[in-house]
């Protein structure tokens, strides 16, 4: 039974960013003529994509690193990945001078596996879903001491990745609604804590895939519950929130004006739509809120900000979408 904490607050955000500043570029926001001709209202891309490891996750994987003991330091530390998690982790700690062991599932693409181990990361595959490699995660930490950084629901993490609001605030601060892809929580948490202590007004929408997304399932269910991982173009955003789940559930729950699903024709063609008129290479579950203004799931008084919140896609996939192929993840994968 999960057993909810204090939020985290906008104080815990602000600490967060000095403490990440010295790492984590500030991502650029770009105003986008199609997507506003699109939706009747200014659209502005935030490019998290661009960050160092190629999505957000550096964010919260940093302040999480930077709040470790000496002790913890020397012991390592440890974390479960579909991908962009385990590549900020494993970038935080080489920085740092610290052991790190990214545990993942066999769902996990290859190129985000390598993209792992190029940042000097000891990866291990295990079984067949995120809560798999979890138990691998959980064996290190009892044996041999480890620090286990999880991909979403931690204050450290929650707080990195609400650094995104902070900036999005000073870059379109009349935002009317923002758009964040959702999968464990921890991006959309933080930012939600964030534009929610500033300005209550904002309407901060989460966006996911139709094919196994945890968090939707979870809120309808009303409690976290249990949710098949299945092969989707959004893997980032695959994996369950943990029966477990302290802080994010309830801080989606309670922050979070609404969840948007989106198909996989959707992201395919957000894929494309970011590379053909926007210039970005994104993945799947970077494009979610690209694929619910296309589709014209999204509805604003005002300013939209789409945050694209990573680029590392396989880009022989990439090539497939972008030049009109049917690319269907649940054939290849069986």
């Amino acid at each position: 039974m999960s057993m909810t904490q204090p939020f985290v607050d906008l104080g815990e955000i602000e600490r967060a960013r000095d403490a990440i500043s010295g790492t984590v570029r500030m991502t650029p926001v770009n105003l986008s003529p199609s997507l506003t001709a699109h939706a009747g209202v200014p659209v502005h891309l935030k490019l998290e994509h661009t960050q160092l490891t190629g999505s957000f996750k550096l964010r919260g994987a940093t302040n999480a690193v930077a709040s470790l003991t000496g002790a913890e330091k020397r012991r390592g530390v440890v974390g479960v990945s579909t991908g962009n998690h385990g590549r900020g982790l494993a970038f935080a700690a080489r920085a740092a001078g610290v052991k790190c062991i990214i545990c993942m599932s066999r769902l996990v693409p290859q190129a985000k596996i390598d993209g792992i181990k190029a940042q000097g990361a000891d990866v291990r595959i295990i079984g067949s879903s995120q809560d798999e490699a979890q138990l691998e995660v959980d064996r290190l930490v009892a044996e041999d001491g480890m620090t286990m950084i999880p991909p979403f629901d931690h204050r450290k993490i929650i707080a990195g990745q609400g650094t995104v609001a902070l900036e999005v605030l000073e870059q379109v601060p009349d935002a009317a609604t923002v758009l964040v892809p959702l999968s464990g929580g921890g991006l959309i948490s933080g930012v939600a804590a964030a534009l929610k202590a500033s300005r209550p007004d904002v309407r901060v929408v989460g966006i996911s895939m139709e094919r196994g997304a945890a968090m939707h399932a979870c809120l309808k269910a009303g409690k976290p519950v249990l949710v098949e991982e299945l092969p989707t173009l959004a893997d980032s955003l695959g994996g369950g929130i943990g029966l477990d789940n302290r802080l994010t559930f309830a801080m989606t729950r309670d922050l979070v004006d609404d969840v948007i699903l989106v198909t996989e024709a959707e992201i395919a063609a957000a894929i494309r739509h970011a590379y053909w008129q926007e210039r970005q290479i994104i993945e799947g579950s970077g494009s979610v809120g690209i694929a619910a203004l296309l589709a014209r799931k999204i509805e604003s008084p005002g300013p939209v900000v789409a945050i694209l919140s990573g680029g590392n896609i396989d880009m022989n996939q990439h090539h497939r979408i972008i030049s009109g192929e049917d690319v269907d993840v649940t054939q290849e994968a069986a």
